[in-house]
């Protein structure tokens, strides 16, 4: 494993190689894909940043929620299972304050500047 330049640090670079360099030398289409690029990149660096301690925090939400160990994806499943089995209801608080979070974070990892979140009364701020 190489311990220099990090995966986040690489992905800093192109995608700023893009908007700094290439961008303003493109036109048309052209510059409409690398806009697509230069954000794509963005969403990959905030999920190096984030995503680890997100799926933590949702794990451990989860693992509250339905009293239950797995993976993460198994938690997700069992809880659908209980949604649907009505099992836990959808008026639960603890359900909503988990899927809240869950959005929550989501967003602050795809769509940081999305209005909505900006200004949610539940963000976190930073």
């Amino acid at each position: 494993m190489m311990d220099q330049p990090s995966a986040l640090e690489l992905v800093t670079a192109v995608r700023e190689f893009i908007e700094k360099h290439a961008m303003p030398e493109l036109h048309g289409r052209t510059a409409f894909h690398a806009r697509v690029a230069g954000n794509a990149l963005a969403i990959v660096a905030r999920e190096l940043e984030q995503g680890d301690e997100a799926n933590k925090a949702e794990k451990g939400r989860l693992k509250a929620l339905i009293g239950v160990d797995g993976t993460l994806e198994e938690l997700n499943r069992e809880l659908c299972r209980r949604i649907r089995s009505n099992s836990i209801a959808l008026d639960d608080q603890s359900l909503a304050a988990h899927l809240r979070e869950t959005t929550l974070a989501k967003v602050a990892i795809d769509q940081p500047t999305y209005s909505g979140f900006k200004y949610s009364p539940y963000r976190r701020q930073t």
